[in-house]
Formats: structure tokens, sequence, C-alpha cells
């Protein structure tokens, strides 16, 4: 099995960071999207439907597959023998805040609910910050990842 994952390490490494982008993506828009919700003024036209409908479909069919596909690739990646030396420090950072940017997105599912709903939990400007928090941890992943600082 280690041989079948080191041969293929390349191709899974390829879809692995082609999710990852995806899943940015969907994550970055989508609080954006939640903003517009709140701030629409409701008596001008009935926008809610088509920011729910987008929200919806921005959701189930990029940001959910991106993920699964992130999360697959990625424990391929780990159990590829020889590619991570779990004693640095870089490993365990990352892997947290991917754990942090996976919570993130399940908080987003249960946010477009409750917008779906009529119950938004933020402001325009609460979910303005929100958007932030998968920037942040990005971030750090990809420093993790790139720079191995420790």
């Amino acid at each position: 099995m280690s041989d079948l994952l080191s041969s293929l390490y390349p191709w899974i490494k390829s879809l692995h960071v082609i999710a990852v982008i995806s899943w940015m993506a969907g994550m970055l828009y989508l609080p954006r999207l939640f903003v517009y919700h709140v701030e629409t003024d409701p008596n001008a036209f009935d926008p809610k439907v088509t920011l729910e409908r987008w929200e919806y479909l921005l959701l189930r069919r990029i940001i959910n597959p991106a993920m699964i596909v992130t999360w697959i690739c990625g424990l391929l990646m780990v159990f590829t023998p020889g590619i991570i030396d779990w004693s640095d420090g870089w490993p365990w950072v990352k892997a947290t805040m991917v754990i942090l940017m996976s919570a993130f997105h399940g908080w987003l599912s249960k946010e477009r609910k409750l917008l779906a709903d009529g119950k938004p939990r933020l402001s325009g400007k609460g979910y303005r910050l929100a958007n932030e928090i998968p920037t942040v941890l990005m971030i750090i992943i990809v420093i993790m990842v790139i720079a191995r600082p420790f």
C-alpha cells in the first residue's frame, strides 16, 4: 500500500491543492453572501430567495465536496511514508488550523439555515468579521506547509 501511495503522491497532492482552492473560494465567498442577505432591504425587491439559493448551491455543490476531497487527499498524504515528520511542530499547528477551518465550515452551514429561516445571529458587520476567519486560518496553514517554521 505504501508503494501505491508513494507513486500516486504527486497526483494526490495536486488534487488536494485543487480541492483546497475550491474550498477556500467558497469559505471566503459565503460570509459575503451573508452580509448581502442581512443588509438587503426586503421592501425594495425580494432578493432573499435568490441569496438563499446562491448560499445553498455554493455550500452543497462547491464548499462541501471540496472540503471532503481536501480531507481525503490530505489524509492520504499524511499516510504516505516519509512525507511528514510528526516530531516537528508545524504539522500539528497545520492540523489544528484545518480542524478549526472545518469547524468554521460547520458554523457557516448552521448560519445558512438560520438565515434561510429569517433568524440571522449576526449583523452585516458581524459576518464581515467572520469573513476574515478563513483568511487567517489559510495564512497560517500555508506558512506551516511551505515555510515549516518549527
